[in-house]
Formats: structure tokens, sequence, C-alpha cells
């Protein structure tokens, strides 16, 4: 596998913090329901604390969704066809990827991802795996269009966004992802790009809750781990130990939701910024959607892109939607 230099484009201030990290911190810590975006648990430490929690015994939706591009292989092949460039959103240690790869007959492939290092890392790693296969490794905030490398450009394009990292966003900002993913492959330059993307399916909420609190306490070390980012690269005076995890199904929004709760009244400095927080007061760090077939169609539609095919896990836990982005002229 060729690597091509990773092109870094997270924009730093003159301290190398990412701007749109202190951005959302400040005003997430400034609402009355503190809240920070999930995107920003996945500093290296972060990325290596989220594949601890994909091998948890109460943390199914890895193996419901490796189990589906172990037997689909040949399905995928057949629809998606040979030579495209996978693009893959938020690619973490990319351990999905090669059962994809090995079946599609890919272009090149581009992952990315925020965490550069863990990036760079990753797509070295698959390299030995892949030998002769392009592969371009961008540092890039994929909420956002990302202009990928020239090699890339002309070819047709398969995004590949798995890992129901979609549940992670509220209904407008998964749209927007959506349309920006888009625009990243391209949608209106050439044949239409397609997507393959992950969904977790609504199910009994002890199934849920466990599956982000588990009996081991990664998933709260992987929460509490976003408290440490900020205070080592804000300049935060967070007391860590006096927040707890916290983890429960929201049926109303059909969505799990993770918060760090205080457990005495607290206040703090990120960023030279005075905050307080009273004991029980939470700040929401994650939530995490599941869908039903319709709810997920609806979703992908109102993003610029028609489903195609949905295959499941033999336990109906999980989802995998392939999707061909909508021409304007054919949007209702």
């Amino acid at each position: 596998m060729r690597t091509e230099q990773g092109i870094a484009i997270v924009d730093r201030d003159e301290d190398g913090v990412d701007r749109a990290f202190r951005a959302d911190v400040l005003a997430g810590l400034r609402q009355q329901q503190k809240a920070v975006p999930a995107r920003w648990f996945y500093d290296e430490a972060g990325s290596q604390l989220f594949e601890q929690i994909t091998g948890l015994e109460e943390y199914y939706p890895t193996r419901a969704e490796t189990e589906i591009l172990q037997a689909r292989g040949a399905e995928f092949a057949d629809l998606i066809g040979p030579d495209r460039a996978v693009v893959e959103f938020g690619s973490g240690s990319s351990v999905k990827t090669p059962l994809l790869l090995e079946t599609i007959e890919p272009a090149a492939y581009v992952p990315l991802d925020i965490s550069g290092d863990f990036l760079r890392e990753s797509a070295a790693a698959l390299g030995e795996k892949f030998p002769g296969l392009p592969v371009h490794p961008v540092e890039a905030d994929f909420m956002r269009r990302v202009a990928l490398p020239d090699d890339v450009a002309p070819l047709k394009k398969l995004g590949f966004f798995p890992g129901s990292t979609i549940g992670n966003m509220v209904p407008r900002t998964a749209v927007d992802l959506l349309r920006s993913m888009r625009a990243t492959l391209g949608a209106d330059d050439g044949e239409a790009p397609l997507l393959l993307i992950g969904m977790d399916l609504v199910k009994d909420a002890a199934t849920l809750e466990a599956a982000y609190d588990d009996a081991q306490g990664v998933t709260a070390a992987f929460n509490l781990n976003l408290v440490h980012r900020i205070n080592r690269e804000l300049d935060g005076t967070i007391p860590v130990d006096a927040f707890a995890h916290v983890a429960r199904w929201n049926d109303d929004f059909a969505r799990i939701e993770m918060h760090l709760e205080a457990k005495r009244d607290i206040a703090f400095d990120v960023s030279g910024r005075r905050f307080f927080m009273r004991k029980g007061e939470t700040i929401h760090t994650e939530n995490s959607h599941k869908f039903t077939r319709r709810s997920a169609n609806i979703l992908l539609l109102a993003g610029g892109w028609t489903p195609l095919e949905r295959w499941l896990d033999k336990g109906e836990r999980f989802a995998l939607i392939l999707a061909r982005a909508t021409e304007h002229r054919d949007a209702p």
C-alpha cells in the first residue's frame, strides 16, 4: 500500500489548539444544560478507549456490524462494483474497513479522522494488509466539506460511515452531515457517489443502557477523558473526581444519552473563563439515537441520499444501509 502524506486541514490557533474545540466547549459550558459535542471525545486517548469499548461484551454494535460485513460481502461487491475510492468518515482504527476492502476491489482508500496521530498509525497498519492500494489519510473535521486529494477527485466514490456515529447527532446536525458528505464525495461532479452507513436499531432499554455503561467502567473512562482533554488543551481546572458517568435511555427521542453529573458543587476555569455547577447538574456529552427502517430512510432522504439496500445482523440489532446521492432534479 502506498501511503501518501496526510493532509492536515484542522484550524489551530497559535497555541496549537483546535479553534472549533475551544469554541464548542466554551459555548457548551455557557448553556443552561451544559453540553459538549461527542466528536471531541476522540483525541488519541479517547480513540484508544473507544476501541476498547468495541470489544466489550455489553457493546453489541461492533459485533453485529462485523457479522453483516462478513456475511454480505458478495452482495456489497455486486451493488457497489469495483474501482471506487472508499472515503471513510471518522475512520478511527479502521478495524472494519478490511472486511469491505477485501470484497469490492477499490481504486483507493481515503480515511478521514480528526485524531491525526491515531489516523496515521491506523493507515500504516492497513498498508501492511493491502500492499499496492493507494491510501491518502486526511486529518480533517468531516462535519464540514473536505477537499479530497487530487489523485482521488476524478474517481468514482463510496462513502463509508460504519458504527452508527450518525446516531450521535441530533436530526438537524445529522442532516447537515449527510449533506456535507454528499459535497465531499462530489455528488454534483459526475457519477452519483454511494454511501454505506451503519445505524443502530431501537431495542429494549436494558440492552441499550448496558451497552453504554459497562461493568468494567471503560465507557465511564471514555466519558471522563473529555474532562482530561479540556484540562490539558484548554487550561482547564475541572476536578475530574467531581463527576460521575451517567447513561440513560430517553424513549421520547429514541436515544441513549450520556452525561457527566456533578457529585458536588464545583467551580472551575476553562481558557480563562469561570464556570459553576451545582450538585446533580450535568454536562450532556453524547446522544446515540436508535432507528427504525422508517426513521432511517427519512433521515437519509433529508440529507440528499436515496436508500438502495438494507442489511441486518441475525439478531436484528443493527443495520447497514447502502444509499445513492440523490440528484437535485430527483429530490422530492
